[in-house]
């Protein structure tokens, strides 16, 4: 197996709703294990997300979780999942869907260095960026 980097979010309660969310934005198959999967069945937060994998059509692969019991965590500020391609129709997609419910920061056009450009913040407040590269938009 190669090495690979892949985006691991985490969650205040509600990572099976995100992921879910992300399903069906990107396809792909979803495998979701919570913590009572994992022999905490009688914990009061045995439904909550321990390990969530995304796998897309695209070879896309997000990860997410529930933090653990007790601990919270901020969303935004020193991240951003990027998108970017030169697919426009696909990547367009990808941005209205991240959009409903979410807010946007920049919007999605063209941009002084050539590609289309957009950032948003999603419903769960997950931050992305989506460059369309040599697009005509």
């Amino acid at each position: 197996m190669v090495s690979r980097l892949n985006p691991y979010l985490t969650f205040n309660g509600e990572a099976r709703q995100a992921m879910e969310f992300y399903q069906q934005v990107f396809g792909g198959t979803l495998d979701l294990r919570s913590y009572g999967d994992f022999g905490q069945a009688d914990a009061p937060n045995a439904d909550k997300i321990m390990h969530a994998m995304l796998q897309t059509p695209s070879g896309f692969t997000l990860m997410g979780a529930d933090n653990p019991p007790g601990t919270e965590s901020e969303h935004g500020g020193t991240f951003s999942v990027s998108l970017s391609g030169d697919d426009e129709a696909e990547l367009r997609g990808y941005w209205e869907k991240l959009l409903e419910g979410g807010s946007v920061a920049v919007p999605l056009e063209k941009q002084m260095w050539g590609d289309v450009f957009g950032m948003c913040t999603d419903r769960f407040g997950v931050p992305w960026m989506v460059d369309i590269s040599g697009s005509e938009g």
